[in-house]
């Protein structure tokens, strides 16, 4: 298990692949971000209910919302903070009660994650939110687990499951949902901690994450969205984490910025989600190009998409077409590290970047093109 403190280095950018780079017109960036393969590793299957699904499972099991409408629902989604974003999070995923529930929202996630190329998905569940509510956790996670094996089978989706420890809650809890989670424990590869930041560090679950890793559980937890910098700090030292899911607040602190490049700590970053919560006001102050400009392990994701305007290709076209200075290398690099920062085996991150590669080369004309000063952005 690869910690914080184990110094690395990225891998080079093979010589042909860095000419192909170079010779990919402006023009051909939108198609490299949409081909290319890449891996999606902060994506709560929770958070891919659209409004359509929510009411036809309402629908199916009875359940009353407080909306009229698909309309009236989607109208809510007028977020200003984390919380405010959570209290409709929480009651989308109130119709979620039958294993064939969770096989649907998870099954509709896979198509479109297949159609924007993604080969990888380590998809987080909150068991927690139906737990509460009376579901049992086996109904949860065979529905997602039979999707995960359909989405490989039909797919050809890699696709893991994450659990994820709600931090609003207290550790007790997260100790009876992982003791609920055992019997099942080949269906997951690892843990996490997300939903509400600020006033829950990461501290708080120390001693649930120490038996996680005692467990051989893969883990990961949200800090540095809304919470200071200090909660990247606390869940490297305290929690051992192996990736930092967001982690944009870590600029401010460039002792942890050194850290965090030396050691390659991924950081699972969500543009569209930063942006729709205000993290950043717009999506041109996004500070993607200068977390990948310090040598940080950056990737892009989709976090909550069917809540937050995009899937994981409208992340990469809306962020490239606002921030210029991101480019074909900036696209080829972020694709390469989601690899890096999966925990996927060798032979397939190998396999992947190959085909990175393919793509890139397919897209790169042979020889170098004419100048063309109006190409200088990407449109969707």
């Amino acid at each position: 298990m690869t910690t914080a403190s184990e110094p690395r280095s990225p891998a080079p950018i093979p010589p042909e692949v860095a000419a192909d780079l170079a010779r990919l017109p402006r023009e051909r960036l939108p198609a490299l971000l949409r081909r290319m393969p890449k891996a999606e590793l902060h994506i709560h299957i929770e958070g891919s209910l659209e409004p359509e699904l929510i009411f036809d499972l309402a629908r199916r099991n009875g359940v009353a919302l407080p909306y009229p409408s698909v309309e009236a629902l989607r109208a809510a989604y007028a977020f200003t903070d984390l919380q405010s974003f959570l209290d409709i999070y929480y009651a989308g995923a109130s119709v979620l009660l039958q294993e064939q529930d969770f096989f649907d929202m998870a099954w509709a996630y896979f198509e479109k994650a297949a159609a924007d190329n993604v080969v990888r998905a380590e998809v987080f569940f909150d068991p927690q939110t139906h737990t509460e509510r009376g579901v049992p956790f086996e109904t949860v996670i065979r529905g997602l687990h039979h999707a995960c094996q359909r989405a490989h089978a039909e797919l050809g989706i890699s696709a893991q499951l994450i659990l994820c420890f709600l931090r609003h809650l207290s550790e007790e809890d997260a100790f009876d949902t992982l003791e609920q989670a055992l019997p099942w424990r080949k269906y997951f590869i690892g843990v996490g901690l997300d939903s509400s930041e600020v006033g829950y560090p990461p501290e708080k679950f120390a001693r649930v994450f120490a038996r996680c890793r005692e467990l051989g559980l893969q883990v990961v937890a949200h800090a540095g969205e809304e919470g200071p910098p200090a909660y990247i700090s606390s869940a490297l030292d305290v929690l051992q984490v192996q990736r930092i899911d967001h982690g944009v607040r870590c600029l401010e602190d460039a002792a942890l910025v050194q850290r965090l490049a030396a050691s390659r700590m991924p950081l699972t970053v969500c543009p569209l989600s930063n942006v729709k919560l205000k993290v950043f006001e717009r999506m041109a102050d996004h500070n993607l190009p200068a977390l990948l400009a310090a040598g940080l392990c950056a990737t892009v994701h989709s976090d909550d998409p069917a809540y937050f305007g995009g899937y994981l290709n409208q992340n990469f076209i809306d962020t490239f077409a606002a921030l210029p200075q991101l480019g074909a290398t900036e696209a080829y690099t972020l694709a390469r590290n989601s690899f890096e920062a999966s925990f996927a085996d060798e032979r397939s991150k190998a396999v992947w970047t190959a085909e990175l590669d393919a793509v890139l080369h397919t897209l790169a004309p042979s020889r170098a093109p004419g100048p063309n000063p109006t190409q200088d952005r990407v449109t969707p």
